[in-house]
């Protein structure tokens, strides 16, 4: 029987040997597309999983940089692994710590990359952590799965990904919460669509005739596009990105449109891009082009929801109400629901600022967040 409450204790103990962990995560600048910092991210995460009792694998990648294997309790072997995913990269750019230093104010910690999702990881390795501390053993082994690329597409490492996600009998992604706190039991599928449209120049003020206007075409479709959107069904479409045109006094040849297209369901990935397919030229002479499509499937309830249920009774346990959210952006959590594997998302630090400037995390919910992912560990 898993004494939660000694549980919960001993990660509050632990707080601030946690935070010291994370404030040098966070001072190791991890920008996805340089292999080399990211290489140092997973070097030092490497040294304090294994110093924790993990064993661990560095997996090279030239272009993308390393990505972290890492397996505590190895000889549980009742059940099949709980896999935990995280990511080492971050949206922001080396340098970016001089003007936004790690620093602790109003109990809140901030730096670049401490919220999406530096927090995340350390609260992961100090669930691990506690477990073995407290000589808890889950019925499996607990696996870590930590890319280099997440915040660019998960390309790098996704045949590893959807391995070790078939292998495990659940998911736990160590991404950072939603509002409040909120564990995100759903996320939209997320893709692109590029639409080129090739007409055919000519002089804008001799004979405009002559010619077929692309950035004329693109317009039209673009206002087809934004029909084939279905906002009360969670399918929303966004032109986002638009290119075309050479001089003023020319008509152009050739315009293209960028479409950020953001689905709920699994039924809907198939209907728009059937949808995008089917666009025709409203000019006799123009020609389409469409290429992309939804490259993350969504997370559906229906792949959390168990999950979320056996979390909140755990909270509860230690005085704890947990809620639940979706919302619009992916992880690679959206790959291992559609596996049909059961995956719960939202798991990192509490916090605000993903992407921005005033990122941060609150100092005293991470012993709660630390507690509350062992817990999971050692029962699903």
């Amino acid at each position: 029987m898993l004494d939660i409450k000694a549980l919960a204790k001993f990660c509050e103990m632990e707080r601030e040997s946690l935070v010291q962990c994370m404030k040098r995560a966070v001072e190791i600048e991890s920008p996805s597309h340089n292999p080399a910092a990211i290489d140092g991210m997973a070097k030092f995460l490497a040294g304090e999983f294994r110093k924790h009792g993990a064993k661990v694998r560095l997996l090279p990648h030239k272009t993308a940089g390393a990505a972290l294997l890492a397996e505590f309790f190895a000889t549980a072997r009742a059940a099949k692994p709980i896999l935990i995913l995280g990511h080492l990269d971050t949206v922001w750019e080396i340098g970016t710590l001089k003007t936004m230093p790690f620093k602790i104010r109003q109990g809140c910690a901030y730096g670049p990359g401490i919220f999406d999702m530096k927090s995340g990881i350390t609260c992961g390795l100090w669930a691990a952590k506690a477990l073995g501390a407290l000589k808890i053993t889950p019925p499996g082994p607990v696996r870590f799965l930590l890319t280099p690329d997440e915040e660019v597409s998960s390309l790098a490492f996704r045949k590893e990904l959807l391995a070790e996600a078939r292998g495990s009998r659940a998911v736990l992604v160590l991404e950072p919460s939603a509002t409040g706190g909120a564990l995100k039991t759903a996320r939209k599928g997320v893709g692109e669509f590029l639409v080129t449209v090739h007409g055919r120049s000519a002089h804008a003020g001799i004979d405009p005739g002559a010619g077929i206007n692309a950035i004329s075409e693109l317009a039209r479709q673009i206002l087809r596009i934004e029909k084939l959107a279905r906002p009360k069904r969670g399918l929303a479409l966004s032109v986002n990105v638009i290119q075309g045109g050479t001089r003023a006094n020319v008509i152009p040849e050739v315009a293209a449109a960028r479409v950020d297209v953001r689905v709920s369901a699994a039924a809907d990935r198939a209907r728009i891009e059937k949808q995008m397919g089917t666009l025709r030229p409203i000019h006799c002479g123009a020609k389409l082009e469409i290429t992309g499509g939804v490259n993350r499937p969504p997370l559906e309830r229906k792949m959390s929801g168990a999950l979320f249920h056996k979390a909140r009774e755990l909270a509860r346990g230690m005085g704890q109400e947990l809620k639940e959210a979706s919302t619009g952006g992916g992880s690679d959590g959206n790959f291992t629901a559609a596996l049909g594997i059961q995956t719960l998302d939202g798991l990192g630090g509490i916090g605000d600022g993903a992407h921005a400037r005033h990122e941060h995390v609150v100092l005293r919910e991470l012993p709660k967040r630390v507690a509350l992912i062992a817990a999971l560990m050692a029962t699903i």
